[in-house]
């Protein structure tokens, strides 16, 4: 029987085995650091391979580097011994939720959503630290070498501090924040749909480097907009030279042929532009130029007026159709000529025939998409009048983006960087109105806040914890409206915690383990984890969605757990009483997965037979052991 393994994909070997299927010739077998063989790539033969002249030695050519990237890339492919640890106590509506509130850090929440939430994602928002120099960057230490994998990987270091301060001082300022930023977005790229988008907040620090790192991870063909916030009215006269009062949002998509952005409505201003000027019975219309760039015979001609005037094109440009499709414009009234008939050519464009919506622009104005005040004192009505975040952003910025990405029941959208909430908050409430049940994966680590601080002194020890109040507060709020008809009132959450994978040493580094040590070993799952810690790190292995109902039933005296029903059923009784008459039983049930633990089956026969058993009586059921 197969055995689950209880990690996080490791990607290099993905990578490998995509390439593989390219260019056979240029993966061969080497040994790893274990003795074992593995697959390796040929890179000599692969750049030949990607070349059509001979490759004798390495070319100068255009590419974005850093001290630490090839650390970095590392870092975004090591696979990691971490799961995702349930909390039915800090939840809301734990059973019934398709929403997902992941505390810890984002890069090993990424890696361990990888199998499941493949391509999967509709759209990402993240507002990552900015690299002031005040704030926080991560520090990561995955990169290390494949002997230290399983033994780092699956313990805590309490004394490990997950986040550094990223001084101006430090000579390697800007490429530690691009070591921080560049994995965890080659990760999140893996998860995007095909039609998906992400959205990235940034300021004037770092947003040359965050447009070059995109462009690499989703490619320049796929930038779709570098948008300007206007994030602040007020003017700083402490500023040295200039008072920023803008901040970026750069948007990529994953594949620009299959993206799509929405049209928005038109705002009073843009609706004024149009008029009847001629009491036309079409109604308002707005005078297009009828003249146009890149001059052709054919869009050469003279037009006369009504008044008689003989018109031509202006110097360098022609006209916009042929002289045929003019007249049938004019006979149709749908060329104006001015009041006195003797004006410059105009199309008329009217308000009633245009697309529904115009198509948006890069310049978001404070009444357009909010501003920081407006976010703060968003906060301070949820808080009681107090304010327990810096620099949140408001939900007014959110909802712009959503209604940017047409969506539908079921979509994902994943904010790895959540801080204070605000995402989670705007689409909760855009879900209220629309009547479109979006879905949110919210990721915050359990930064501390500072003793000093409002955060703490109200009883917040971490940002993750500020994260977690505002979703509980605002989702009432949400709730207290009426709503969209189709909405299906979702505001709740599963609270899913990483941690060091349930398994215990033994199942990762058999080899490391002596005979005195294997005398005190009674079982491969760590004594402190419950059969949900359990269940919830099989989902992961198996790739099965997060958010599914589980149900648990009893079945001879033994706890089972169901998850959709049928699409997984796990017993995790350790005690040897799974027999075959349990088997048989659970096998009526005809689950599409099952799975057991080691310690359950009553004798070695019963493991044996489990297979058979499930062949006979329920064929299409995939059936594993931890």
């Amino acid at each position: 029987m197969d055995k689950l393994k209880m990690h996080s994909l490791n990607l290099a070997q993905e990578n490998i085995a995509r390439l593989r299927e390219l260019f056979p010739g240029c993966v061969t077998e080497a040994r790893g650091e274990d003795g074992n063989a593995t697959l390796a790539i040929d890179f000599d033969q692969l750049r030949q391979e990607l070349s059509d002249v001979v490759v004798e030695g390495p070319q100068e050519r255009y590419h974005l580097n850093w001290p630490g990237k090839r650390e970095a890339l590392l870092t975004a492919n090591a696979p990691i011994a971490k799961t995702l640890r349930p909390c039915r106590r800090e939840s809301v509506d734990f059973d019934t939720t398709k929403n997902l509130f992941i505390e810890g850090d984002n890069l090993e929440a990424l890696k361990l959503l990888q199998e499941t939430y493949l391509g999967k994602v509709k759209l990402i928002y993240i507002d990552p630290p900015y690299n002031t120099g005040r704030d926080f960057v991560y520090e990561d230490d995955f990169a290390s070498s494949a002997a230290e994998y399983f033994s780092k990987s699956s313990q805590v270091d309490e004394e490990r501090n997950r986040l550094v301060l990223n001084s101006e001082a430090n000579g390697r300022f800007h490429s530690d924040w691009m070591s921080m930023i560049f994995p965890r977005l080659k990760l999140a790229r893996n998860l995007l749909k095909d039609d998906g988008l992400i959205f990235i907040s940034i300021d004037d620090n770092e947003v040359a480097r965050m447009r070059s790192i995109c462009d690499e991870v989703f490619g320049s063909e796929n930038f779709v907009a570098c948008i300007v916030w206007q994030k602040t009215l007020t003017r700083r006269n402490d500023a040295r030279l200039f008072s920023s009062a803008h901040e970026y949002v750069l948007v990529y998509a994953r594949d620009i042929g299959k993206a799509k952005i929405e049209r928005v409505e038109a705002d009073e201003k843009q609706r004024a532009t149009y008029a009847n000027r001629d009491n036309d019975p079409r109604g308002d219309w707005l005078p297009i130029p009828f003249h146009a760039p890149n001059i052709r015979p054919n869009l050469t001609y003279p037009i006369t007026t009504p008044g008689g005037r003989v018109l031509m094109p202006p110097a360098g440009r022609c006209w916009s159709t042929t002289q045929e499709k003019f007249k049938e414009l004019v006979a149709d009234n749908r060329i104006y000529f001015g009041k006195d008939g003797n004006g410059m050519a105009q199309r008329k464009k009217f308000w009633a025939e245009r697309e529904d919506g115009m198509v948006p622009w890069t310049w978001w104005p404070f009444d357009y998409a909010g501003e920081n005040r407006e976010a703060t004192k968003e906060l301070k009505d949820l808080f009681d009048d107090e304010n327990p975040f810096d620099a949140p952003k408001p939900t007014k910025l959110i909802r712009r983006i959503l209604n940017l990405v047409a969506a539908q029941d079921g979509d994902i959208f994943l904010d790895f960087f959540a801080g204070s909430g605000t995402s989670a908050h705007a689409l909760m409430a855009a879900n209220a109105e629309d009547g479109i049940n979006r879905r949110f994966i919210a990721v915050q680590v359990a930064e501390s806040c500072s003793e000093d601080s409002e955060a703490h002194r109200k009883g917040f020890p971490t940002i993750s914890a500020i994260t977690l109040e505002r979703l509980r507060r605002c989702g009432k709020e949400v709730l207290s409206s009426s709503g969209h008809d189709d909405w299906k009132r979702d505001v709740g959450f599963r609270l899913l915690q990483i941690d060091t994978s349930n398994m215990a040493d033994v199942f990762y580094s058999p080899d490391a383990l002596n005979q005195g040590t294997l005398m005190g070993l009674t079982d491969n799952i760590k004594p402190d984890r419950t059969p949900e810690d359990l269940l919830f790190q099989v989902m992961l292995d198996w790739g099965v969605d997060l958010a599914l109902p589980i149900a648990k039933q009893t079945i001879q005296g033994k706890d089972v757990y169901f998850v959709d029903s049928n699409a997984l059923a796990a017993c995790f009784d350790g005690h040897g009483g799974v027999d075959e008459d349990f088997v048989k039983e659970l096998a009526k049930v005809q689950p599409l997965r099952v799975v057991f633990r080691d310690a359950g089956f009553k004798d070695s026969s019963v493991k044996i037979n489990v297979e058979q058993i499930f062949k006979l009586l329920s064929p299409a059921t995939e059936v594993k052991c931890i």
